[in-house]
C-alpha cells in the first residue's frame, strides 16, 4: 500500500538536494517546515540572508528560491512523488513563498532523470573554450524553460556585446554605491575555511585578462591567493531568461526554469554560470531584454560552454534549514 505522505527521511533528503541550488551570492536565503500529519512544506524567506541594497524587491531572492523548488521537484518526482507547488499562498504571511504537497506517482515525471546533475552542477567561473555549443542542444535547453512557463533567448553577437556593454555599466554602478558594495562583500569577502555560505575565494574565478565573458569582480574578493589573470572566450554563448510578466509568482517561476535548464544543460555536459549584475539596477535591466523577444522581463543571463570542472561551493547543513514537526 502506498503512504499516504513523504516520511520525514526521505523528505529530509529531497530538501538536501533542494539547498544545493544556485542562490544570489549563495546566501542560501531559505527556510523549510514540514509538517508530517499532512504532509506539507512550507518555504520561507530567512530574514537575515535578505540583501535590502542590492535585492531590494527580493526578486533575486526569489529566483534561489525556485531554484530550491525545481530541485526539490526532481528529488520528489525520482522517488516516485510529485511535488505540486503553491506560490506565495496568501498575504497573510508575507515571508511564506511556497507550499508544497506530495502526491504519489509512480510513473515517475520526466525530470526524476535529471537528479544525477543536481550534484554535478556548479556555477563555473573559469575561462570556457571557444567550442560552440551545439544548436541541438540549445533547443533542448530552450525547451526547458518553455516547459516551465518561461523563454530562453539565446543571443546572436550584436546582442552580447548589447549585454556586455549593460554589465559593463552595472559594474560602474556598483563602484559608485558603498553601502551595495559593502553589502555584497558580505557575502564575497574572504570566507573562514568553515564558512557553511557565501562564495569563497576558490570559486570567484581568476581575473579576465582578455576575452568578452561577462565575469564579475566581486568587492572583497581575495586575489592575492596565486591565481592570476585569464583569457576568456572570445565568442561567449550568452542566454537571456525572461517570462511574460513580472511578479514574485513569477520570480519563482523563473526559478525553476532556470534550474531546469541549468541541470539540463549540465546533463548535457556543459559548463554554466550565471550574471544578474545587469539585472541588479532598475534603469540597466531593460538593456538586457531583446526587443525581438517574446518576453518583456529578463530574469537572469546565463553563460554555456566547455569548460574545466568547478569546485563545488559550501551549502549549510539541513539541520540548519529544516524543522520537522
Amino acid at each position: 500500500m502506498t503512504a499516504r505522505t513523504p516520511d520525514a527521511t526521505s523528505l529530509t533528503s529531497w530538501v538536501a538536494d533542494a539547498v544545493l541550488a544556485p542562490s544570489m551570492h549563495n546566501a542560501q536565503p531559505w527556510l523549510f517546515r514540514y509538517e508530517r500529519a499532512r504532509g506539507v512544506l512550507t518555504l520561507r524567506t530567512d530574514p537575515a540572508r535578505t540583501m535590502p541594497r542590492s535585492d531590494p524587491s527580493g526578486r533575486g531572492l526569489h529566483l534561489g528560491c525556485g531554484a530550491a523548488l525545481f530541485h526539490l521537484r526532481v528529488a520528489a518526482a525520482d522517488a516516485g512523488w510529485e511535488a505540486r507547488i503553491t506560490a506565495r499562498p496568501g498575504p497573510a504571511e508575507p515571508d511564506v513563498l511556497a507550499v508544497a504537497a506530495f502526491v504519489p506517482a509512480p510513473d515517475r515525471e520526466d525530470i526524476a532523470g535529471l537528479r544525477p546533475a543536481i550534484a554535478r552542477r556548479h556555477t563555473n567561473r573559469a575561462p570556457f573554450s571557444d567550442e560552440p555549443v551545439p544548436e541541438e542542444l540549445l533547443d533542448g535547453l530552450r525547451g526547458a524553460a518553455r516547459a516551465e512557463g518561461a523563454r530562453l533567448d539565446i543571443a546572436d553577437d550584436w546582442r552580447v556585446r548589447e549585454l556586455l556593454t549593460a554589465v559593463w555599466d552595472a559594474g560602474h554602478e556598483e563602484e559608485l554605491a558603498p553601502a551595495v558594495r559593502e553589502e555584497i562583500a558580505r557575502w564575497t569577502a574572504a570566507r573562514e575555511e568553515t564558512a557553511t555560505d557565501g562564495i569563497p575565494s576558490y570559486a570567484l574565478g581568476p581575473r579576465r585578462y582578455d576575452g568578452r565573458a561577462p565575469v564579475r569582480d566581486f568587492p572583497g574578493g581575495h586575489r592575492d591567493d596565486g591565481r592570476g589573470p585569464a583569457v576568456y572566450e572570445s565568442s561567449p554563448c550568452l542566454a537571456v531568461l525572461g517570462t511574460h510578466r513580472d511578479e514574485p509568482e513569477d520570480w519563482l517561476r523563473a526559478g525553476q526554469a532556470m534550474e531546469r535548464v541549468l541541470l539540463q544543460a549540465t546533463a548535457d555536459g556543459l559548463s554554466t554560470s550565471l550574471n544578474s549584475q545587469a539585472l541588479e539596477w532598475p534603469e540597466l535591466r531593460w538593456l538586457v531584454r531583446d526587443p525581438l523577444s517574446e518576453t518583456a522581463y529578463p530574469q537572469i543571463v546565463i553563460r554555456l560552454g566547455y569548460g574545466p570542472d568547478a569546485p563545488a561551493t559550501p551549502r549549510r547543513p539541513v539541520s540548519e534549514v529544516l524543522t520537522v514537526d
